[in-house]
């Protein structure tokens, strides 16, 4: 018979050896496939969007900045299983210079069952600086799930107060840029989420 030391030793390794196994399990490694966007105007991004959509793919993420060839460029990344799935998304690509704009514009599309899924501040070659909002809903679905609030300001210390008084009122954070607006200047742009009030 084992000492209590020993059993406890070998308790321990059958603990550790499990809690590893199910951290393996936690996250399956399925084969994916890749495609990548990048335009100069946002409509394109929306029309691609949609292309990669309806070939089965889903939004990953979203960044705006200069690359060395394309220029100043949107680029999206999107995904989907090897071998497909039958899941299909539908998006909407959101793009303002003026932050109390996005503010509407995500309302108008939370209403139609969208939800936020990335955001990014690029120089795009008709709108300029602009907020890009990416927002999704499984096809075929509509209906408001989600409110969201936009926070805007060139002030750390008031974003701070915003946000402070967002979590009071139910809203999580989603998502952070911090770039120059067309008319806002250096700002910090934070998008909150919480659950629809009907």
């Amino acid at each position: 018979m084992l000492d209590r030391a020993a059993a406890a030793l070998l308790l321990g390794v059958f603990v550790l050896h499990a809690g590893l196994a199910d951290a393996g399990e936690s996250r399956p490694q399925e084969p994916r496939e890749y495609t990548l966007l990048a335009t100069k105007q946002t409509s394109t991004m929306q029309k691609e969007l949609t292309q990669a959509a309806d070939a089965g793919y889903r939004f990953e993420g979203v960044m705006g900045g200069e690359t060395a060839f394309g220029g100043k460029e949107v680029v999206s990344i999107l995904s989907k299983a090897r071998g497909g799935s039958a899941a299909r998304y539908d998006y909407k690509l959101l793009a303002t210079n003026k932050t109390s704009t996005m503010q509407k514009e995500m309302s108008q599309a939370a209403e139609a069952g969208y939800e936020y899924r990335g955001q990014t501040v690029s120089e795009t070659t008709f709108g300029g600086r602009e907020v890009i909002v990416i927002m999704e809903r499984p096809r075929g679905e509509a209906g408001a799930r989600y409110d969201y609030k936009l926070l805007a300001t060139n002030k750390t210390s008031t974003m701070q107060k915003e946000l402070t008084e967002a979590a009071g009122a139910g809203y999580i954070y989603r998502g952070v840029t911090v770039a120059k607006t067309a008319f806002g200047g250096d700002e910090v742009v934070v998008i909150t989420e919480r659950g629809a009030r009907r």
